[in-house]
């Protein structure tokens, strides 16, 4: 009941709108705005900053400046696995695909077709399995490629911009496949492999180290870049990407391809560690 409570408002407010608010506001560089903003935000999630390069709050020259800061390069690991972890974050579902449907929290599924707004992306990945990992506001927020991968294609998807916890997945059917998204499909030695980076309340912009910013602007239409002919590249660990405030990435892969470890549902994971052993 409380969680429909918490879900059932957002359906009135102005997504796009109080996104673009807080854009703005997260890139103010007036030094006493900032800082305050910093330095309240730490102590209200507990951030820790000693595995960040630079672990001087005032440091940063805005507020997303501090969000998405860099680590050390010895803060995360990199599993001697086939897959890691590509975020900081929480797993929020992982499983096989049952045909084309996805399970979104208990009770609530979804299909591959409408969250990839494509039916030829959506017919690779049947029966192919599927983590769903939410990136908490207090989470590290760059994104890093599983293992190696060699870029096809990029598509904007638009859409609404609900919140993304669990509080909300458990309520707004379809949620992942209604809100704003960038889809990054990849060709790896595990076949192909798609990275879904969700937008959310108050998470206005999406980028990838092979775009930049994609979003603001919030477009009406989907947009597809194809990338074939480009030779992107990118090693295992590599970025790929990061939000600008929080949100969810989902990743998947070909049926048959790979083998998740043991992991619980709410289980806390960080980018590099162990996920998934090949099935080769």
């Amino acid at each position: 009941m409380w969680d429909y409570l918490k879900a059932l408002p957002q359906y009135l407010l102005p997504h796009h709108f109080l996104s673009s608010v807080m854009y703005k506001i997260t890139r103010i560089q007036w030094v006493a705005f900032k800082n305050i903003f910093i330095k309240i935000f730490i102590k209200l999630y507990q951030v820790d900053l000693s595995t960040a390069i630079q672990t001087n709050p005032t440091a940063y020259t805005s507020f997303n400046d501090f969000f998405t800061r860099p680590l050390q390069t010895t803060a995360r690991p990199i599993a001697n696995t086939a897959v890691i972890c590509p975020v900081d974050g929480t797993i929020s579902q992982m499983n096989r695909i049952n045909q084309q449907t996805i399970i979104q929290a208990k009770g609530k599924n979804y299909h591959l077709k409408t969250l990839f707004a494509d039916e030829n992306n959506a017919n690779t990945f049947t029966n192919g399995n599927f983590t769903t990992i939410y990136l908490a506001p207090y989470n590290y927020h760059r994104i890093h490629m599983p293992l190696k991968g060699k870029l096809c294609q990029t598509t904007y998807i638009p859409g609404r911009l609900f919140s993304v916890n669990q509080a909300t997945a458990n309520c707004i059917p379809n949620l992942f496949a209604r809100n704003e998204r960038v889809v990054a499909l990849f060709d790896t030695e595990l076949g192909k492999m798609a990275m879904i980076l969700v937008g959310a309340l108050f998470v206005g912009s999406i980028e990838t180290v092979w775009l930049a910013q994609i979003t603001p602007p919030h477009r009406a239409n989907i947009q597809v870049w194809q990338h074939q002919d480009e030779d992107i590249v990118l090693e295992k660990g590599a970025e790929m990407g990061r939000f600008n405030m929080g949100s969810t990435v989902i990743l998947l892969f070909e049926s048959n391809k790979i083998q998740w470890q043991s992991f619980s549902i709410g289980e806390t994971v960080i980018m590099g560690q162990a996920l998934a052993d090949s099935r080769h």
